[in-house]
């Protein structure tokens, strides 16, 4: 920890340092009622809230309503920095590893120091939007029992089956002046890579916790102003068409899906697909007795 303020009520920033990013990282966290006048042995529930590519730590509260979300206020609810194209990955680095190192950023480091110090209880939920989407399946599905239940919203949940998935991917890494290579490698030589991330691939791991799947067609919708369409919500849906899919076929039963035609890839329908999928996340992390973890 190199620094904790409080930014606004209920919301503290921490910075960390890492030796896993190698360099130092925010994490906001939207604080629980009773949470400022906790015990040592006081812990709460976990919602792990994360952003998409080209947003950061901040995006959810400044973009949203959920710091007014009253079912929110028995959660502890964490929303960590994750690189403008992190891809919530420990990167690859032409098999070097190293920094960024992304998964262990937010599963190890930032994970034990919450749970130190901060209140953090042991069951835990994630969400998150676009590349987020991505980053919570991924997540919850390579790391068996840290998560009750997932939600994606508009998430990148294919990166190679789709046509034009993976390219996508690789030019938002280009994009910001980063090597494409690093994050995975080549997506034909280290396939093995690839698939090991990818919701897709990962599905029968995924099939036995609640899940929630959402996103638009990119056509104008009415959450849209007028004239507004096309962009990536035409894949997304497309990829999150075959997880749904391929859920199936492996036996998942929990599974909520939201494939609601017209919309774009906005924060107005992210914000909306929050509050719908709340009541399956609290309910995995057994939130709405008012009672800490």
């Amino acid at each position: 920890m190199v620094a904790e303020e409080q930014v606004a009520p209920r919301q503290i920033d921490l910075t960390i340092s890492s030796p896993a990013l190698g360099t130092e990282a925010k994490v906001r966290l939207l604080t629980p009622d009773g949470w400022e006048e906790r015990d040592a042995d006081d812990t709460w529930p976990v919602f792990y809230l994360l952003h998409g590519c080209c947003g950061d730590y901040t995006s959810w509260t400044g973009a949203t309503d959920v710091e007014d979300i009253p079912e929110l206020r028995d959660v502890l609810v964490v929303m960590p920095e994750a690189g403008v194209t992190g891809w919530y990955s420990d990167w690859w680095n032409y098999g070097e590893g190293g920094p960024p190192a992304w998964e262990t950023f937010h599963l190890k480091e930032v994970r034990r120091i919450l749970e130190a110090d901060y209140g953090a209880g042991h069951r835990r939920v994630v969400a998150g939007l676009s590349m987020g989407g991505f980053g919570a399946l991924s997540y919850a599905a390579r790391n068996p029992g840290l998560f009750k239940a997932a939600a994606s919203y508009s998430g990148v949940v294919d990166n190679r089956h789709t046509p034009g998935a993976a390219s996508t991917i690789l030019g938002f890494v280009r994009r910001y002046n980063l090597d494409p290579l690093a994050l995975w490698g080549d997506s034909g030589e280290q396939a093995e890579i690839w698939a090991a991330h990818n919701p897709v691939d990962l599905a029968k791991r995924l099939r036995n916790i609640p899940l929630y799947l959402s996103c638009g067609n990119g056509e104008n919708g009415p959450l849209d102003p007028p004239g507004v369409s096309g962009g990536i919500e035409v894949l997304l849906e497309k990829e999150n068409l075959l997880l749904a899919q391929r859920l199936e076929q492996v036996g998942a039963r929990h599974v909520v899906t939201h494939f609601y035609g017209p919309g774009t890839h906005a924060w107005a329908y992210w914000e909306r697909e929050l509050h719908l999928s709340l009541p399956m996340l609290l309910k995995a992390l057994r939130v709405g007795n008012g009672h800490k973890e």
